[in-house]
């Protein structure tokens, strides 16, 4: 194990926008969209514009302070450059602790879809799941790249020949246009269960849609990462905008949104009704692919999250070492480690302890996003009154920065007063405010933290 903090710049631009699309790409899209179809029906479509243009901002946020300051690292970086060192300490342990639980979460959801197959325990087949991608990350950030590449690739196939498959059905050899206007008249209207279900649905959405941000972590070990993360945020809207409104519209197509069964993969439905052969086993299989890839996704960010946070100081010192391969090894197996052990909480109190160690993961992202939204308006403000002229910048600020910041805050009250998900937030605030505790402590008793300057 060398000392040398030294991570690998081998990743490529197109791995970075692969690792970005395949961060909005996952089972959200399979099957969690047909929850959202549930709450909305066809009124849904507006609810992933409003998203994906959230996400947009989101990642030009990024881009512009990845342009105006490089070399900072991941976004938790900029967070401490614009609101203060506990701003990059709480959200970089949020975002750790988010993907733990996701580590566990995918690889629980891995191991069900195996067990058909192959007769041994979930927890067996979880660790053996964990273990591969553990595999993969050790050998190399490269080797990470290639397979999320051909995992996104997979995916990104899968929903283009989708879309193209519906368009064909729908005005070419189905039932006609004539019937497609049917579709969306008979069942209710556009918005069958009212105008308001179009923000009742954006929780569900927003979560399928997040990891987009991943990019700007893979970034970081590539030859240009600032440009990197610009190039990853000018087109992530595009792309959303395509493969989620692009097939849930065509799914609704072919598919009334009353015969939609949340939990099932309406692209499943979708294609049983035009009598795609094989339709569930090739969606099944492309379902597994999007879960192993955010399995290895989670185990990556988590380990480059303790990386960040070593260099820093806010992290043990061993973090922060590379193996001979350049990679964060002991991060990578202390992630793996902590994932698997989530695991076997679901084996030992799947109703207590990993109940709550999920549900207190609920709401972190958006807690994320938040303390970027709010580090690029402070961020920003310092530059303009120094007379820095920026390169990459979002819109019409500060409008759009605040309104992006009260978009998120909307989600927040919106869940806080859904019965279902209320636990989630509460149980999540409760982890925001012990990460600014565990900063006071370590701002006391730590090292001296140099600050960032812009």
């Amino acid at each position: 194990m060398s000392q040398s903090a030294a991570l690998a710049h081998s990743l490529k631009p197109r791995h970075v926008t692969m690792i970005s699309i395949g961060g909005i790409i996952g089972a959200g899209i399979f099957v969690g969209s047909s929850v959202a179809i549930h709450i909305a029906g066809p009124a849904v479509l507006a609810s992933y514009f409003l998203c994906g243009l959230l996400v947009f901002v989101i990642m030009r946020m990024l881009g512009e302070m990845a342009i105006a300051r490089p070399g900072l690292g991941s976004f938790t970086g900029y967070t401490s450059l614009g609101l203060g060192p506990w701003a990059g300490f709480t959200n970089a342990w949020l975002y750790a602790y988010f993907w733990v639980i996701t580590i566990a979460v995918e690889a629980i959801a891995g191991a069900n879809m195996l067990m058909p197959f192959i007769p041994l325990p979930m927890w067996a087949l979880s660790a053996l799941l964990i273990a591969a991608m553990t595999g993969v990350n050790l050998m190399s950030v490269k080797t990470y790249g290639e397979f999320e590449f051909w995992f996104a690739s997979l995916k990104v196939v899968t929903i283009i020949g989708f879309i193209a498959l519906g368009l064909g059905y729908v005005f070419g050899f189905g039932p006609g246009l004539a019937a497609l206007a049917h579709q969306f008249t008979a069942h209710g209207g556009v918005a069958p269960t009212g105008l308001a279900t179009v923000f009742l649905a954006i929780p569900t959405v927003i979560f399928s849609m997040m990891g987009s941000e991943v990019a700007t972590i893979a970034a970081v070990e590539t030859a240009d990462p600032a440009r990197n993360v610009v190039r990853a945020g000018r087109t992530v809207a595009l792309r959303i905008m395509f493969f989620y409104i692009g097939s849930i519209a065509v799914i609704q197509a072919i598919l009334p949104w009353d015969q939609v069964v949340p939990g099932k993969s309406p692209f499943v439905a979708a294609l049983g009704l035009i009598h795609v052969p094989g339709a569930s086993a090739i969606i099944g299989a492309v379902i597994f692919t999007a879960i192993v890839s955010c399995l290895n996704s989670a185990i990556y960010v988590t380990s480059r999250m303790l990386f960040e946070l070593s260099q820093r100081g806010d992290a043990p010192a061993v973090f922060a070492t590379v193996s001979a391969r350049k990679v964060p090894a002991v991060g990578i197996v202390t992630a793996a480690l902590f994932g698997y052990g989530v695991v076997l909480t679901s084996v030992v109190s799947p109703g207590g302890l990993f109940a709550f160690l999920v549900q207190a993961s609920g709401a972190t992202i958006l807690c994320v996003y938040l303390l970027i939204v709010f580090a690029q308006i402070a961020l920003r403000r310092r530059l303009e009154r120094a007379g820095e002229t920026l390169a990459v910048k979002v819109w019409l600020f500060p409008l759009v920065s605040y309104a992006a910041a009260a978009s998120i805050v909307a989600v927040l009250v919106m869940m806080l007063l859904s019965p279902e998900e209320f636990s989630e937030v509460a149980l999540s605030a409760g982890v925001f405010v012990a990460c600014i505790i565990a900063w006071q402590v370590r701002a006391r008793f730590g090292k001296t933290v140099v600050p960032l300057t812009a």
